[in-house]
């Protein structure tokens, strides 16, 4: 992540590289892939028959919390209130100063891709509630009068999440490649953009398309299914969040989707990473090219050993095979959310304060609308290495073990039975292989 900082930067990852750990990266990876094999053994011991079902797991919600959620005022609410402050970030943008402390680009940055993670997790899918491009679709449909979430065309079912998958990458790109990221210039071009597919493709394929090619909404919706509120015939339930991972549906692209985003988090550390920065310091060309190679390599590479390790086991005759990777892929959204948060914890809490205190002045003009701009940034997280590396380790940890037991209860739904125990072991190995390059990257960075 790019650090936006005024008058000095913050690091994306809180912490140095791993001279500045206050725990051995050794310890810490050989004590996480502990866990994982552990938590495996205990699983194919104590685990035979599925646990999680989509139709029937869950409890209603009280009666009066189903009807405030689903009303028709909290909708509205949410939307003009998503609105509004999407109108006030963009007057930042457009007529705002084109400088590092426009709160623009913190919102861009942090509050909206970080920001969205824990919000989904707390809330559920709340971007779809918030968002500008699905309120100014709904807006357009009622002044045309067509039905509310109906387009021209029916979406295609082949596309799945692969428009999503495309417009991750654009935003990884943007913020981790592109030498420009941080000039204002280029971030609202690039918004422009994704709000002009979002209203064309809506337009043609109705809101069915924002649900599968928004990369906020989907990258919102996936991490909303850690939380524990879930929809069952319109019914507002609770549900543990594995059971709730359950019930992700498997659409083609999926397996990109979950590649994109957790190789960028890789790629996020690998770039500065000393023996990547020698290296393409020694090279005549531009960085962008070896660094865009190595984000196509780290994403398509997730990806592929996902493929892979969920292909390389025998299936049931019913089950095509070329289906077993999107089957699996929600195993990875608990592995994503425990690196987005050990790699960008600090970087979230702090600039996060930092982007709140400049959205008072939007215009760099000494402002204070928000009555934020006074407020001071809180470093108490920077200056308490021992509790910010425990909780690194142990995001990605806890994301890991409970990426494999979403795989193990959908590899008793899915392997038969002589398979169920050895058809795991490629996948086990795959999670083993994420734990110990995701750790090595991020205590290395």
């Amino acid at each position: 992540m790019t650090p936006l900082a005024v008058g000095g930067s913050i690091s994306a990852h809180g912490l140095g590289g791993a001279k500045d750990l206050p725990i051995p990266s050794e310890l810490a990876i050989a004590g996480a892939v502990a866990a994982l094999v552990v938590s495996f053994t205990v699983l194919a011991v104590a685990w035979r028959e599925p646990r999680y079902d989509a139709a029937t797991s869950g409890r209603p919600a009280p009666e009066w919390l189903d009807r405030i959620v689903s009303s028709r005022a909290l909708a509205i609410a949410a939307r003009v209130l998503g609105m509004a402050f999407f109108l006030y970030v963009a007057a930042a943008a457009v007529f705002g100063e084109d400088t590092l402390i426009n709160p623009f680009l913190g919102t861009f940055y942090v509050i909206l891709w970080v920001g969205l993670v824990p919000a989904s997790l707390l809330l559920g899918p709340v971007f779809r509630a918030i968002s500008p491009a699905r309120t100014i679709s709904m807006l357009f449909a009622k002044i045309s009068g067509v039905p509310e979430g109906e387009g021209l065309y029916v979406y295609p079912a082949r596309l799945g999440y692969w428009p999503a998958a495309a417009g991750l990458f654009a935003f990884v790109w943007l913020e981790l490649v592109y030498p420009y990221s941080t000039d204002v210039g280029p971030v609202r071009f690039w918004c422009a953009a994704y709000l002009g597919i979002m209203f064309i493709g809506s337009a043609l394929w109705g809101t069915t398309f924002l649900a599968r090619a928004d990369p906020f909404e989907v990258y919102s919706s996936l991490v909303a299914k850690l939380s524990i509120w879930g929809r069952r015939d319109g019914v507002l339930v609770l549900r543990s969040p594995l059971a709730n991972l359950d019930t992700v549906v498997p659409r083609p692209g999926l397996v990109m989707v979950v590649g994109v985003l957790f190789g960028s988090t890789a790629f996020d550390s690998f770039r500065e990473s000393t023996p990547w920065l020698k290296l393409v310091q020694s090279m005549s060309t531009s960085r962008v090219w070896p660094d865009t190679l190595a984000l196509i390599t780290f994403s398509a590479g997730v990806a592929l050993v996902l493929t892979v390790a969920t292909m390389a086991t025998g299936v049931r005759s019913d089950i095509p095979r070329r289906t077993l990777p999107n089957q699996f892929a929600h195993s990875v959204i608990p592995i994503i959310v425990g690196y987005i948060v050990a790699h960008y914890l600090t970087y979230f809490v702090e600039y996060g304060q930092q982007t709140l205190i400049q959205l008072s002045d939007p215009f760099s003009r000494g402002d204070n609308y928000l009555g934020t701009a006074d407020l001071q940034v809180n470093y108490w997280l920077s200056a308490h290495p021992t509790f910010l590396a425990v909780s690194k380790v142990a995001a990605v940890t806890l994301g890991h073990v409970v990426g494999v037991v979403a795989a193990h209860d959908r590899a008793i739904k899915l392997l038969p039975r002589r398979h169920q125990l050895t058809g795991q072991l490629p996948l086990l190995v795959a999670m083993v292989f994420f734990t110990v390059g995701g750790l090595y990257l991020l205590f290395a960075a």
